[in-house]
């Protein structure tokens, strides 16, 4: 793995020597920016590896860059805001307590909490230039996505399913996540009736999703609810129902079944 660009003293980083390093494990869910809302494509994992940022600065990044430019072996790019890589970037070469998977990006991968994956994951990475948003551009941001991508505040409904028929007390339940802030509330309403405050789930981390429950007692026949759910920082995610194109998606999510 080549690092270069703005940087002092330009290296190679061979797999070895990367495995000699003190490695760290982080729990992480990861996003994609194509994900509608309520849509199934994020999840979390275990990633071991060493962060980027000591890697960085054995280099002496050189003052004015703003972007990590990496390139996998096929060829793809993305480009990082290099404060969010500094910060929390990690260069991934197991995964779940075993070796990365090849589908995953073995031998090494990035992963950088808070940013969504088009940024930011590289699979199979061989080359880390330390550059400026000005002199390059990652594959996605000439296809119309944007430049700079944290993930969004957000929450899903996973029970009950859309149009299902339940019967007695309905438990509604689900995920939110906001990486890296971490998760503070989630609110569920019935039929745009008052905000109420769901069951938090364990708070493993802030680059973790967080698991969510409420029971609600319905009467029967038809009914809609939604969440929404509000970070550490305390904002609360947009109501307005936005596609994932340029920057991913915004709004409640909602699910219509019926109480029998």
């Amino acid at each position: 793995m080549r690092v270069h660009g703005m940087v002092e003293r330009p290296t190679v980083l061979t797999f070895d020597e990367i495995r000699q390093r003190d490695l760290v494990e982080e729990r992480v869910t990861l996003t994609c920016v194509s994900n509608e809302v309520g849509g199934p494509y994020i999840s979390t994992a275990d990633f071991i590896g060493i962060r980027i940022g000591d890697v960085l600065r054995e280099a002496g990044v050189k003052a004015g860059a703003d972007q990590l430019f990496s390139t996998s072996d096929e060829g793809f790019t993305a480009g990082s805001p290099l404060d969010y890589v500094l910060e929390r970037g990690l260069i991934a070469i197991g995964m779940n307590g075993e070796p990365l998977p090849a589908e995953h990006g073995f031998p090494a991968r990035l992963v950088v909490p808070g940013l969504y994956g088009y940024v930011s994951a590289t699979k199979w990475v061989t080359d880390l230039n330390v550059t400026t948003f000005a002199k390059e551009q990652g594959y996605w941001i000439p296809r119309g996505w944007a430049v700079r991508a944290p993930i969004k505040t957000m929450s899903r409904i996973d029970r009950p399913k859309g149009f299902g028929k339940i019967r007695g007390k309905t438990v509604v339940a689900g995920t939110a996540w906001a990486q890296p802030k971490g998760v503070a509330k989630v609110e569920v309403r019935a039929d745009g009736g008052p905000w109420q405050e769901a069951e938090l789930g364990a708070d493993v981390s802030d680059t973790t999703w967080r698991m969510w429950r409420i029971e609600l007692d319905l009467r029967p026949g038809g009914h809609t609810v939604e969440c929404r759910a509000t970070d550490k920082s305390g904002y609360t995610q947009d109501q307005a129902r936005l596609d994932p194109v340029p920057d991913g998606a915004t709004g409640w999510h909602s699910v219509t079944f019926t109480v029998e």
